[in-house]
């Protein structure tokens, strides 16, 4: 219902505005007076408020000026029997809708206020794609509508301007990389430079070099002088992906560097002032890291200040259908396929998986269907290729999985994917979708576990 407020000194105008606009679609209030109905516009929301421009006390202008300070949103209609081109523009300079003047007809001023409510609800709407514009550019391509996500969300804000390094904690393939990316892109540093470094990739015997460069000469092979990873992150941001793969020799030398803001090449002694926001992810148990003396107590301290625990896709089902309609759309242009849309029955499935491989698991398979399915438009279960063992009634099933830890859940996995592939752990590693070092770990901590491992 639209929501008017008529304000005027005349009796008999608020009495034929009231009986006029006395219909189903308004709910109409009259007052007498400016301060009265800045009183009541305190009290209650208006769609628009038609008032008089000259009265007796408060005008009009002033009404409009008073009430928009607490109610910048509100709509003005200014009616007036003094209708100089001067008072009109004044008006509409500051925030009047329209200007009417005396006499009018009925017909006129509801003619009038439809325009209004329509203008009124083209903002809104313009309004709400702007925010979602800026919703989906702020956050890059992070998706979900869970508590989980909206926690990250509030973090991101709460960090993204400050300097303070951030320590961000999840399993593989929940999106570790893209909310280090959206907290940069939300950041001041968002024109600099954002690098990544993929720590387990790096050789031991390369990491001071790649992190902090080196002289020509500095040792075999180093023909010419190396700008490392932190001088070409300078002003901006570096991130230290999966950084508990880092060798202990290197966490000291980090430390220093963060404590200190300086780098020195290897082959010279030469500090070099660096500006650099670090942010660090890791899929381990830091502390079991920690205890096993893998990883330095003191470097995790100095990272860890503003920690950002990202949740699993198991914890989160919730965001599943956001995310296959995410991916869909990606894939679907991808691919430019017209049009795709999803079988109910296999979303259904979808929600209820647990989703060991999270977020980068669901994408590769969103992917996978859109290309077996061609030509046709909607997504049946079979397009997406699932191992057989996560579909059929056997040992696997969704029922079962259940009733396992996830533990055990991924080490069965691990096992079963190593068979099917003759202990190919290369070819198992891309088919779990982590690395192979990531495997060859986890099969020596089995082994440590007394189970026999696939050599």
């Amino acid at each position: 219902m639209i929501q008017l407020l008529v304000v005027d000194d005349d009796y008999s105008i608020r009495a034929i505005m009231q009986e006029a606009f006395n219909e189903e679609k308004y709910d109409v209030k009259v007052c007498e007076s400016g301060e009265s109905a800045l009183k009541l516009i305190k009290k209650r929301d208006f769609d628009l408020v038609i008032t008089d421009l000259m009265m007796e006390g408060m005008s009009g202008l002033e009404l409009m000026d008073q009430a928009r300070k607490m109610k910048d949103n509100l709509g003005f209609l200014i009616i007036t029997a003094y209708g100089t081109i001067k008072t009109a523009v004044e008006a509409l300079q500051n925030g009047a809708y329209d200007f009417i003047t005396k006499p009018f007809s009925i017909s006129h001023i509801k003619s009038r206020v439809d325009k209004f409510m329509e203008y009124k609800g083209l903002k809104e709407e313009n309004q709400k794609l702007k925010q979602k514009l800026s919703f989906d550019k702020k956050y890059n391509k992070l998706v979900g509508t869970s508590p989980g996500m909206q926690m990250i969300f509030n973090q991101i804000d709460i960090v993204a301007d400050s300097d303070a390094p951030v320590f961000i904690q999840g399993e593989s393939g929940t999106g570790k990389e893209l909310i280090a990316q959206a907290i940069h892109d939300n950041s001041n540093r968002r024109n600099q430079p954002f690098i990544k470094v993929n720590c387990p990739a790096i050789p031991e015997t390369l990491f001071e070099s790649t992190l902090f460069g080196h002289e020509k000469g500095a040792f075999t092979n180093a023909i010419k002088t190396y700008k490392g990873l932190f001088e070409e992150a300078d002003g901006g941001t570096l991130l230290l992906d999966e950084i508990t793969e880092m060798p202990v020799s290197m966490q000291a030398k980090l430390l220093r560097v963060l404590q200190e803001d300086v780098i020195t090449r290897v082959g010279s002694a030469k500090e070099i002032p660096i500006n650099v926001r670090v942010i660090a992810t890791s899929n381990r148990d830091i502390q079991k890291t920690i205890d096993e003396k893998k990883f330095r107590s003191d470097l995790y301290f100095r990272l860890n200040v503003f920690p950002i625990k990202v949740p699993s896709l198991r914890s989160r089902p919730e965001d599943i259908p956001v995310l296959v309609i995410h991916f869909i759309n990606k894939f679907k242009e991808k691919y430019q396929f017209d049009h795709k849309d999803l079988e109910k029955e296999t979303l259904e499935f979808m929600v209820s998986r647990q989703w060991p491989g999270n977020i980068r698991q669901l994408e590769n398979l969103v992917e996978r269907a859109i290309l077996y399915s061609g030509k046709e438009e909607i997504l049946r279960l079979e397009h997406f290729s699932m191992e057989p063992e996560m579909m059929k009634n056997d040992s696997m099933n969704v029922d079962d999985m259940a009733l396992m830890t996830i533990a055990e859940m991924e080490k069965r996995m691990i096992f079963k994917t190593l068979k099917n592939t003759g202990n190919n752990r290369t070819k198992a590693a891309e088919i779990l979708d982590i690395s192979v070092r990531t495997l060859r770990n986890k099969l020596n901590q089995y082994k440590d576990e007394g189970l026999e491992v696939p050599l």
